[in-house]
C-alpha cells in the first residue's frame, strides 16, 4: 500500500516554509488528536501519520531528500523498519518528538517556564527584605538618622557574582542546552520540568567559586544608615531601594523594606496628629482653678490655666503642640483632659473640714441635684 504524501497529509504546499509547516501540522494535530475523536476510530492512526510527515518536513536535511527523492529516500536503514527516525515503534516516539516542537503554541506558558528557542534564562533578582524598627514617641517626632544591622546576601567579592572561580562566565548547561527545562513524553503528553542539572537556570559552573560555593553571594550583615522622617507612626514602610538580598550569579538585588513601630508613651497617647494628655489635678484646684504646667512631646514646658469648677473630663487644646504630619503637612494639636482626683488617706481634721464644707455646698453642687431630682420625680411616676 503506497504511502500518502507528507504534504497533502498536513495539508501544505510543497514550497512551503518552516513556519506555515508548522502552522499547518498545530491545526492538524488539533484536529486529529484521539482524544477528540474517541468515535473515530481511525483517529490514532490518522494522528501518528501527521507526526511522522511533520517528524521529516520539520528537518532541512531530511525534507530535501523527501523533496527529492519521496518515500524511497528513508527506505533502506534510514530510520528503521522503512519509517524515518524509528516512527515504527508503539507510539510514543510518534507523537513526542514531533509534537514537543509546538507544545508551548498548542498549551503557551502553562509550565511557567520560557518557550522553545528562547535564550538562556536571565539572572534571577534578589529577594525583597523587611526589617522591623521600633522607635521612640520622642524619635518619631523629631526624626532622626539610625543605623541598622541587616543580616543578608551580598554579591561575592571573588568572583563578582558569577559564582565560578575567578570571576569566569557559566557555561550552557549540557543536558537542557540553556533551556533550564527538559521534557519527558508520557503517551500523548509531554511534561516539562526544571532541568535536573543546572536546577533551571541553563547555565552550569565547571569550576565554582570557594568563598560562595557557586552561588554568587554569601552571607554578611550590613550596616546601613537610614533617614528617619518626622512624624513616621506604626505601619508607616520605608523602602530603600537595591538594598535587599543580592541576586543570584550577578543578576539585580532586591529592595529593603522597613516597617516602623512606634512605642507607646507613659504620659502622651497619640492618635495621628493629634496627641492627648491625662492630666490628674486636686479636688481644691478644680473648684477654685489656677493654673498648672503639662509637658510637651518636644521636651517642654506650657501653662495652662483651669477655669474654676472644672470637672472630670474637661479637655483644653494646646495648639501645635501635637506630631508633625509625615513629609510636610503641619503639626496637630495636644489635647489636655483633666481627671480631677478624690483626695485619699484623710486626716481627722480633714474629715471634719470636708463635713463642714459639705454642709453649706447645697447649692455648689448642679448636676447633683439635678440627677437626684430626676432620681426623685422617676420613683414618684413609678408609685402612681
Amino acid at each position: 500500500m503506497s504511502k500518502s504524501d507528507y504534504y497533502d497529509l498536513l495539508g501544505a504546499s510543497k514550497g512551503a516554509s518552516a513556519d506555515e509547516l508548522k502552522k499547518a501540522y498545530r491545526t492538524k494535530a488539533k484536529e486529529l488528536h484521539p482524544d477528540r475523536n474517541s468515535d473515530n476510530p481511525n483517529a490514532e492512526a490518522q494522528f501518528k501519520e501527521i507526526n511522522e510527515a511533520y517528524e521529516v518536513l520539520k528537518d532541512p536535511e531530511k525534507k530535501a531528500a523527501y523533496d527529492r527523492y519521496g518515500h524511497a529516500a528513508f527506505e533502506g536503514g534510514m530510520g528503521g523498519g522503512g519509517r524515518p527516525g524509528g516512527f515504527g515503534g508503539g507510539g510514543q516516539g510518534d507523537f513526542g518528538s514531533a509534537f514537543s516542537d509546538v507544545f508551548d503554541d498548542l498549551f503557551g506558558d502553562f509550565m511557567g517556564g520560557q518557550r522553545g528557542g528562547g535564550g538562556r534564562p536571565r539572572a534571577s533578582r534578589g529577594s525583597d527584605l523587611r526589617y522591623n524598627l521600633r522607635l521612640t514617641l520622642e524619635e518619631a517626632f523629631a526624626g532622626l538618622q539610625k543605623t541598622i544591622n541587616v543580616p543578608t546576601s551580598i554579591q561575592c567579592d571573588e568572583c563578582h557574582g558569577s559564582g565560578a572561580e575567578g570571576g569566569a562566565e557559566p557555561t550552557t548547561c549540557p543536558t537542557c542546552s540553556g533551556m533550564g527545562k527538559v521534557r519527558a513524553t508520557q503517551g500523548f503528553f509531554t511534561v516539562e520540568r526544571a532541568c535536573p542539572t543546572c536546577s533551571g537556570l541553563g547555565q552550569i559552573i565547571k569550576n565554582p567559586c570557594k568563598s560562595c560555593a557557586g552561588n554568587g553571594r554569601v552571607q554578611k550583615e550590613r550596616s546601613l544608615s537610614v533617614n528617619i522622617p518626622a512624624g513616621v507612626e506604626t505601619g508607616t514602610r520605608i523602602r530603600l531601594a537595591g538594598e535587599g538580598e543580592a541576586g543570584m550569579r550577578g543578576g539585580p538585588p532586591g529592595d529593603l523594606y522597613i516597617f516602623i513601630e512606634v512605642n507607646a508613651h507613659k504620659i502622651f497617647e497619640r492618635e495621628g496628629t493629634e496627641l492627648h494628655c491625662r492630666v490628674p489635678v486636686s479636688m481644691t484646684s478644680a473648684a477654685l482653678g489656677g493654673d498648672i504646667e503639662v509637658p510637651t512631646i518636644d521636651g517642654g514646658r506650657s501653662r495652662v490655666k483651669i477655669p474654676s469648677g472644672s470637672q472630670s473630663g474637661r479637655q483644653m487644646r494646646l495648639r501645635g503642640k501635637g506630631m508633625p504630619a509625615l513629609r510636610g503637612g503641619g503639626v496637630g494639636d495636644m489635647f489636655i483632659e483633666l481627671a480631677v482626683e478624690t483626695p485619699v488617706n484623710l486626716s481627722s481634721r480633714q474629715k471634719e473640714l470636708l463635713k463642714e464644707f459639705e454642709g453649706l455646698s447645697e447649692d455648689n453642687n448642679p448636676e447633683s441635684s439635678s440627677f437626684f431630682s430626676s432620681v426623685k420625680n422617676f420613683w414618684d411616676s413609678m408609685k402612681g
